[in-house]
Protein backbone atom coordinates (compact mmCIF):
# COMPACT_ATOMS: atom_id res chain seq x y z
CA UNK A 1 0.00 0.00 0.00
CA UNK A 2 1.41 3.50 -1.00
CA UNK A 3 1.65 6.40 1.71
CA UNK A 4 -0.83 8.80 2.48
CA UNK A 5 -0.15 12.09 1.31
CA UNK A 6 0.42 14.55 3.90
CA UNK A 7 -2.01 17.05 3.88
CA UNK A 8 -0.49 19.31 6.74
CA UNK A 9 1.37 19.09 9.74
CA UNK A 10 -1.37 20.54 12.14
CA UNK A 11 -4.83 19.05 13.45
CA UNK A 12 -7.89 20.95 12.45
CA UNK A 13 -10.22 21.68 15.28
CA UNK A 14 -13.43 21.53 14.51
CA UNK A 15 -17.00 21.66 16.74
CA UNK A 16 -19.29 18.60 14.85
CA UNK A 17 -23.16 17.78 15.73
CA UNK A 18 -23.70 14.62 16.38
CA UNK A 19 -23.69 12.07 13.03
CA UNK A 20 -21.97 10.31 10.18
CA UNK A 21 -18.74 11.83 8.93
CA UNK A 22 -15.77 10.88 6.12
CA UNK A 23 -12.41 11.34 6.71
CA UNK A 24 -9.91 11.61 4.33
CA UNK A 25 -7.51 8.88 5.05
CA UNK A 26 -5.18 9.35 1.62
CA UNK A 27 -4.16 13.37 2.20
CA UNK A 28 -5.57 14.23 -1.58
CA UNK A 29 -8.90 15.67 -0.55
CA UNK A 30 -9.20 19.52 -1.28
CA UNK A 31 -11.62 19.48 1.40
CA UNK A 32 -9.84 18.59 4.14
CA UNK A 33 -9.96 16.48 7.01
CA UNK A 34 -13.17 15.46 4.57
CA UNK A 35 -13.04 13.10 1.58
CA UNK A 36 -14.20 14.64 -1.68
CA UNK A 37 -13.91 11.38 -3.35
CA UNK A 38 -9.72 12.43 -4.69
CA UNK A 39 -8.83 8.70 -3.47
CA UNK A 40 -10.66 7.58 -6.42
CA UNK A 41 -7.92 5.16 -8.31
CA UNK A 42 -5.77 4.67 -5.33
CA UNK A 43 -5.70 1.91 -2.35
CA UNK A 44 -7.17 4.10 0.07
CA UNK A 45 -10.65 4.70 0.80
CA UNK A 46 -12.60 6.90 3.53
CA UNK A 47 -12.82 6.84 7.54
CA UNK A 48 -16.27 6.58 8.91
CA UNK A 49 -16.85 7.97 11.99
CA UNK A 50 -19.74 8.87 13.80
CA UNK A 51 -20.31 11.39 16.95
CA UNK A 52 -23.54 10.58 18.88
CA UNK A 53 -23.54 14.57 20.39
CA UNK A 54 -21.84 17.89 19.10
CA UNK A 55 -18.52 18.05 20.45
CA UNK A 56 -15.08 19.57 19.67
CA UNK A 57 -12.17 17.18 17.89
CA UNK A 58 -8.59 17.62 16.73
CA UNK A 59 -8.78 15.70 12.73
CA UNK A 60 -5.38 14.46 11.81
CA UNK A 61 -4.20 16.21 8.64
CA UNK A 62 -0.87 14.12 8.37
CA UNK A 63 -2.80 10.65 8.21
CA UNK A 64 -0.29 9.20 10.23
CA UNK A 65 -2.15 8.88 13.37
CA UNK A 66 -2.69 5.38 15.11
CA UNK A 67 -6.51 6.62 16.44
CA UNK A 68 -7.57 8.60 12.90
CA UNK A 69 -9.36 10.45 12.63
CA UNK A 70 -8.29 11.60 15.56
CA UNK A 71 -4.94 13.46 16.23
CA UNK A 72 -2.63 11.37 18.31
CA UNK A 73 0.77 13.71 17.17
CA UNK A 74 1.92 11.57 14.65
CA UNK A 75 2.78 14.79 13.38
CA UNK A 76 5.67 15.66 15.63
CA UNK A 77 7.45 12.32 14.61
CA UNK A 78 7.30 13.49 10.56
CA UNK A 79 9.98 15.34 8.21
Amino acid sequence: MSEPVVAGKTPIEATLEAGEYWWCSCGRSRNQPYCDGSHAGTDFTPFRFTLEAKETVWLCTCKHSANPPFCDGAHELLD
